[in-house]
């Protein structure tokens, strides 16, 4: 079994060990990167957004305790009840610029917490990476955190598996934590959506092509392009690792 956070209530670490045993015997589950996620304090957690089971991933095997953005559709109704009971959940309205929203993860973020969200703001019904909304890198730009890209694939293709009573193979991947500038906090809307596009790019360089969607073209142009006319990230680790 993998580590659980430790400074969660005890529902949510009791939900996290039923979840990992449930997705250990139904899938082939591969989970690499752990080293990345901060020990302690805030970060946000970035991923792309495949399927409904994208959530019960990401939440088994994180060993920090994580609140998360929900659409609002999910409000009233048995998911986003059980969401709201095992941990923090933030409603989003969707389609518009949610300041209520927003304001809620900075205070989580501001208290040390981690917040996960999907950069695409909402699930790809084409397998492939959408393009990538600059609320993730608001958020981290306003709250002064790292970003923790993560990319999951596999996951969608579990309830067919199922229905052939086979073990799907299941990739989780957490990369370095990203650093913005020390000016961040006080970047326009060019900035966000320049440093946004970069966050899109790791996530699709960490996918398998396929998955990779509107940023397929760049990543490959990237490969062929000097490593010095690239936009550079900071990359690093706390100083206390999990």
């Amino acid at each position: 079994m993998r580590p659980i956070a430790p400074e969660a209530p005890l529902l949510y670490r009791l939900l996290q060990r039923l979840l990992q045993w449930i997705i250990q015997i139904t899938t082939k589950i591969e989970v690499s990167g752990m080293e990345n996620i901060p020990a302690n304090g805030p970060f946000i957690l970035a991923t792309n957004h495949l399927h409904v089971f994208d959530l019960p991933v990401a939440f088994a095997y994180n060993p920090r305790q994580v609140s998360v953005f929900a659409a609002d559709k999910w409000r009233g109704k048995p998911g986003g009840w059980l969401m709201q009971t095992v941990t923090r959940t933030i409603f989003v309205a969707r389609g518009e610029p949610d300041r209520r929203a927003l304001g809620q993860a900075l205070e989580v973020l501001k208290a040390g917490g981690v917040i996960a969200i999907a950069p695409e703001g909402t699930r790809s019904r084409t397998g492939g990476l959408l393009p990538g909304k600059s609320g993730a890198v608001y958020l981290a730009a306003r709250a002064g955190v790292p970003i923790v890209p993560t990319a999951m694939w596999g996951q969608e293709q579990v309830m067919a598996g199922w229905a052939r009573l086979r073990r799907t193979p299941v990739h989780l991947r957490f990369g370095p934590p990203v650093f913005l500038p020390a000016d961040a906090a006080r970047w326009r809307t060019v900035e966000l959506e320049a440093y946004t596009e970069q966050l899109m790019l790791t996530l699709a360089q960490m996918l398998p092509p396929q998955y990779r969607g509107v940023y397929a073209d760049k990543v490959r142009q990237m490969s062929s392009q000097p490593r010095k006319e690239q936009m550079s990230w900071s990359t690093g680790h706390s100083a206390e690792q999990a």
